[in-house]
């Protein structure tokens, strides 16, 4: 808690790229990248939404919780271990993902595309295999049932209490949702069409693109750590979360912006050639 921004501007700019770089979770991507290829070619247009909706099941949950928290909020002190406990989960849950997307690299044959790796899609059985929107998106909700999620939503949403009513924690849910919407949006798009063209082309971007997702997870969970286990860490990156947050997001939107240009440049050189 003491860790968020005191001033409403600031808080609602963190919490907006908080919700951008919590849709480059591992988790979310592998999710998407399930659903997207199961619908691709029976409902090709789902398949291209298929990040939007699952990032507004996600986010209406989130929202829910936001308020939930506000409202309850003049009743009920946060524990003191909540903060501490959620973030260590974080920490687990990013070193091992961010390992296992490394291992898929690695292992993956040479022109495969390489897949991303979760954990939470593994236990919904059929919903995985989603076939509606409704479907996609209740996907999305299940996934927000999480520790570091609800942790992370009701801590924002307590921060908002000191502003005045419900109405801010719902305007930083919304602010939340919008930035996951945008990158869980943009990966189920661009999913699709590495789908599309199964060459070296795509194989190359999914590398790229896995490689700076699991980086990240690997140097998020590693300051995590320090922060945690050294006060001097703790006391310089205080009040700095925006700049950290917005680094993350930057690293991984310019992979894609890499991946994407260099999957331009073979197919240019590749229509030349021809």
């Amino acid at each position: 808690m003491d860790a968020l921004p005191q001033d409403i501007v600031a808080l609602s700019l963190l919490v907006f790229v908080l919700g951008l770089k919590h849709g480059f979770d591992a988790d979310h991507l592998a999710t998407i990248d399930g659903l997207t290829r199961f619908n691709s070619h029976s409902r090709p247009r789902l398949a291209r939404f298929c990040g939007a909706l699952f990032s507004i099941g996600h986010g209406a949950v989130v929202i829910a919780i936001a308020l939930a928290v506000s409202t309850l909020a003049q009743h009920w002190q946060t524990p003191e271990w909540l903060e501490t406990v959620g973030a260590w989960v974080s920490i687990a849950f990013l070193f091992a993902l961010g390992s296992l997307n490394i291992h898929a690299v690695l292992c993956a044959e040479p022109g495969a595309v390489v897949r991303p790796v979760g954990f939470k899609g593994r236990f919904l059985g059929r919903l995985a295999q989603a076939a509606s929107p409704a479907w996609v998106a209740l996907v999305g909700a299940m996934f927000a049932l999480s520790f570091d999620t609800v942790s992370q939503a009701a801590l924002f949403a307590l921060t908002a209490t000191q502003f005045g009513g419900w109405q801010y924690a719902l305007m930083l849910g919304l602010l939340f949702m919008l930035g996951m919407l945008l990158t869980d949006g943009v990966n189920g798009l661009w999913i699709s069409r590495l789908i599309l063209r199964a060459d070296q082309v795509a194989a190359l971007a999914s590398r790229i693109m896995s490689l700076a997702v699991a980086g990240i997870s690997l140097l998020v969970a590693g300051f995590g750590v320090m922060r945690l286990s050294l006060p001097a860490v703790d006391a310089w990156s205080a009040g700095k979360e925006l700049v950290f947050g917005g680094a993350a997001v930057a690293v991984v939107a310019c992979s894609f912006l890499l991946a994407t240009r260099l999957s331009r440049g073979r197919s240019a050189v590749a229509g030349t050639g021809s």
